[in-house]
């Protein structure tokens, strides 16, 4: 076991040591939600869709989930400050890449790359802070805190966009992104001695064919679950062709980790029933974390919120996250039922789901989202950590490098399935409702041809002639029907979140055998890919 005194030069404080590793993952976290910063930023400036926007994301998530398991061998061959170097640098170029690029197929090479080495800088930085954990306690307090960090990060990085957006064109952000990376680097490199954080291992049988295999079905699921709706699914050949894809190489992908003797990713781990109750947790969980973003989009295209205002009023659900992980911290170091704290995590989302469906209008006042947000974030809280520290303590510790890679997976796969649903519900529920608004619009609403008639006369009066104030009008009327059925789609959405939260608080009161899996925290720590 390393001295932990060894890792940094003697005149580094503790204090100071904290600092810069929070520094140098601080950029690691915002780099994979950048692309989504200011999705219409983004779409014009590289001329692409909202949804090639997404999918640029999905493949940096991608790339660092299927890197994990390979990036183990190359951490525990370099020595670490080579190491951060090298991820370091990946970075810089690559965020150089994307900053000069204005082609779509380049900048997901770029942003591919990007997902690797973005798992190589986290990975040294989690191993550095869970170094400078000595006890239990202490332990647990930093699980609480890195998904603290990556619960609240879209929020952060809205916030800290916001104003760069408002001045500068989108690809800035990238710019951006290479002087944030290079100050931590600098100190974090010349405060840490020559030292490895892991005992060497020759880099020989890098099984880089099933990293190759995983990956690509990773990026063609993402594809599928992220155009399926918008290509008609499986009327479209390239929905087909993915998708025959998908199933090829993840049965391949099955049938080589059962062959080989050292397996990249083991199957073993499925066969502990409580392991698979967390992994399936961890997608519902990430799909409810999704539907946030159905209260975000109503936020900025109904009440008309700016990036600024909309990081703003987030903040309140950072704050729910916050009370959030520090009782999730308190409960799992008392070690109380785990089960409890599911079903109350799971029971304030399903107060935010109801109390946001009653809220959702045409006009509302910011202050009255402000504590929903802080109880979903509450939930949210409560849950992330406890719900992963439980899927990597269900299975022996020679198991858990892989209980976590592929845990990964299932965050993955709870990610992109989030996306799909509420494409499916924006492309096909919305359209349902702004067709039936128009088509029985005088009857929802009596009022609305005389305030129409009102509106052509007052534009009439000023001077603008009759056919321009009725285009005006009829604009205002597709403009109120498509305000109404985004608010439909939305209430739609999150009446199915509610149900499906029902469902998962009923099954966890009645699995009692949740409860005896004994929480480990001093044989395991987060992966790098946890986001």
């Amino acid at each position: 076991m390393l001295n932990n005194n060894t890792i940094f030069k003697p005149w580094a404080s503790e204090w100071l040591i904290r600092m810069v590793i929070f520094i140098n993952i601080l950029p690691s976290m915002l780099i994979f939600g950048i692309s989504t910063a200011n999705g219409s930023g983004a779409t014009g400036y590289y001329g692409i869709e909202p949804a090639d926007v997404q999918y640029s994301m999905i493949v940096f998530y991608a790339a660092l989930a299927g890197f994990f398991a390979l990036e183990r061998r190359f951490f525990s061959f370099i020595a670490s400050k080579e190491y951060l170097i090298i991820g370091t640098v990946l970075q810089i170029v690559t965020s150089y890449g994307c900053y000069i690029t204005h082609h779509f197929y380049i900048l997901l090479l770029l942003r591919f790359i990007q997902g690797m080495a973005n798992c190589m800088s986290t990975s040294i930085c989690i191993t550095l802070i869970f170094s400078r954990l000595r006890d239990a306690r202490a332990r647990e307090i930093g699980y609480s805190v890195f998904y603290c960090m990556l619960l609240g990060m879209t929020a952060v990085t809205t916030l800290l966009t916001a104003s760069i957006l408002d001045a500068f064109d989108f690809n800035v952000l990238y710019k951006w992104m290479i002087f944030m990376y290079v100050p931590g680097t600098v100190l974090l490199y010349l405060m840490m001695n020559k030292v490895r954080l892991n005992g060497k291992v020759p880099l020989y049988q890098l099984d880089w064919s099933s990293f190759i295999i995983y990956t690509s079905a990773l990026c063609l699921m993402g594809y599928v679950l992220l155009y399926g709706q918008q290509y008609y699914w499986f009327h479209d050949p390239r929905i087909t062709a993915a998708m025959i894809a998908v199933v090829i190489l993840f049965l391949l992908h099955i049938l080589r980790q059962g062959a080989l003797k050292r397996a990249y990713l083991s199957l073993e781990v499925f066969k502990y029933r409580n392991y698979i109750v967390g992994i399936i947790l961890i997608f519902i969980l990430y799909i409810c974390r999704g539907a946030l973003n159905i209260t975000t989009g109503y936020f900025t295209t109904v009440l008309g919120m700016d990036p600024r205002h909309l990081a703003y009023i987030l903040l309140a659900n950072i704050g729910g996250i916050l009370m959030g992980v520090l009782i999730s911290s308190r409960w799992i170091l008392l070690k109380m039922k785990i089960r409890l704290l599911w079903i109350l995590g799971f029971s304030l989302l399903l107060v935010f789901h109801i109390w946001m469906h009653s809220l959702f209008a045409t006009q509302a006042d910011a202050s009255t989202f402000i504590i929903p947000l802080i109880i979903q974030g509450l939930g949210a809280g409560l849950l992330m950590a406890p719900v992963i520290i439980f899927c990597i303590s269900s299975v022996p510790a020679h198991l858990g490098g892989t209980a976590s890679a592929t845990g990964v997976l299932f965050r993955f796969s709870g990610f992109c399935g989030s996306i799909a649903l509420i494409n499916y519900f924006q492309l096909y529920d919305k359209s349902n409702h702004y067709n039936r608004f128009l088509d029985n619009i005088s009857v929802l609403d009596p009022l609305v041809p005389v305030r129409l008639s009102q509106y052509k006369g007052a534009l009439t009066a000023k001077g603008l002639p009759a056919d321009q104030a009725a285009k005006i009008a009829n604009g205002l009327l597709y403009r109120s029907a498509d305000i109404q059925s985004q608010i439909r789609y939305a209430m739609d959405y999150y009446y199915l979140i509610s149900c499906m939260l029902i469902i998962v608080i009923l099954l966890i009161a009645i699995l009692p055998y949740l409860n005896r899996t004994v929480i480990n925290l001093r044989n395991n720590q987060p992966a790098p890919a946890s986001y």
